[in-house]
């Protein structure tokens, strides 16, 4: 008999980290290996913030806190959302966790029962149907594809829309495609969930900071204020402020969720970091604007890597709105052949020919719900972007 539980025996391990794992692991072996699949900036933590942590552990400020979120921070953090996003959140009706990943694991295992069904938009970002799956709901992955900007549109939420329906989760800019949901592509969800009382919104807006091309971001409790009253808006400080490793994560919503929450956190991590949520005072409080000066960079970086995917052969790259990532079509290459022979059948096999022909490791696209594409991220230097471009145009030459 195994001790491992059923449950896991649905559970995939996580793609993108696989990935990271096994660049790093050719590159200790000696290889000559460019990740290009790790979801984070390349940019260090601003000094003021590493200074706030400092002054932190000076002050003794190294012993629990409340389970939730201290005080300062949750006061910051309410402070963000009316400033940034026009939203109100008394201090009972936001959740602080060990990164985003906690805070969204935490309102789904506080609210799903066996058999309830979350709509997934794919491409999705990887967690999300396995933390669904170990909360013992079902995930219902709805495609979106790129005719329709890798978007959820209204017809496509209504029709998947069911009676066992208790979420649907968004994410925008989204994490694979950098795709990003204007108030208008907001407007038209909003109202079929107004039609539709007992699904809830769980919006993932952790890359709310990085957008590009004047693209303006909203949040649905935003557009609609109608919703807030069964929207989780989820944030937090990895991307925009270059955290990733801090992991501090935060919520707003519904006090009844966040005490539901809260009670799931308490009796699993407890409290995130007391420094790192020091930090994450002065980040949401402090000098905001490194974060065009860095947006400069990544558009900069996004526009060099849309135009030498797009001049690969057998390659088609669409210009996302927001994040870091592109998610480009490898279509163009299925059935042909490597130079030792190998059909490419799929787009596991494509970036797994990437990797072994010319050690650029990107992630497939059908781990992330929508084949056959695959991922880049551009949150690294100029000068690997351009290299890695470079053996992408070497391998698809190299097809026949």
């Amino acid at each position: 008999m195994s001790i491992v539980a059923e449950r896991l025996q649905r559970v995939k391990p996580s793609p993108t980290i696989a990935v990271t794992m096994k660049a790093a692991e050719l590159k200790a072996a000696g290889k000559d290996v460019i990740g290009l699949g790790a979801g984070e900036p390349d940019f260090d933590t601003p000094a003021n913030i590493k200074a706030a942590a400092k002054a932190a552990i000076d002050k003794g400020e190294t012993k629990y806190t409340a389970v939730d979120g201290t005080p300062a921070l949750k006061k910051a953090i309410a402070a963000k959302f009316k400033r940034e996003n026009g939203l109100d959140y008394a201090p009972n009706q936001i959740s602080v966790g060990t990164g985003g990943k906690q805070v969204l694991y935490n309102a789904l295992m506080a609210t799903l029962n066996p058999g309830d069904e979350v709509i997934v938009p794919a491409p999705y970002w990887v967690s999300y149907p396995d933390m669904v799956i170990l909360a013992e709901g079902t995930p219902v992955e709805v495609a979106c594809s790129e005719n329709q900007g890798f978007k959820l549109t209204a017809e496509a939420l209504a029709a998947a829309i069911t009676p066992k329906t208790k979420w649907l989760i968004l994410n925008s800019p989204s994490n694979p495609t950098g795709a990003a949901y204007t108030k208008a592509d907001l407007r038209a969800l909003a109202d079929v969930l107004l039609k539709n009382p007992h699904v809830w919104v769980m919006t993932d807006d952790m890359y709310e900071h990085l957008v590009y091309d004047g693209f303006e971001f909203a949040t649905i409790a935003q557009v609609e204020p109608k919703l807030m009253d069964r929207t989780l808006t989820v944030n937090g400080v990895s991307k925009a402020y270059c955290m990733t490793g801090w992991r501090i994560g935060y919520a707003g919503g519904p006090a009844p969720l966040i005490k539901a929450m809260q009670a799931i956190q308490s009796q699993s991590t407890s409290n995130p970091s007391s420094v790192s949520q020091a930090a994450a005072v002065e980040a949401l409080n402090g000098p905001q604007d490194f974060i065009a000066a860095n947006n400069e960079v990544f558009k900069a970086r996004r526009d060099l890597v849309v135009k030498m995917l797009n001049e690969a052969k057998g390659l088609r790259c669409p210009v996302p709105e927001g994040a870091f990532y592109v998610f480009p079509s490898c279509a163009g290459t299925i059935g042909k052949k490597t130079p030792q022979g190998k059909v490419i059948e799929t787009d596991t096999d494509f970036v797994t020919y990437l990797l072994e022909s010319v050690g650029v490791a990107v992630v497939q696209g059908s781990a992330f719900g929508l084949a056959p594409y695959f991922r880049i991220s551009y949150a690294t230097s100029t000068e690997a972007l351009k290299d890695a471009c470079t053996r992408i145009q070497k391998a698809c030459a190299a097809l026949t």
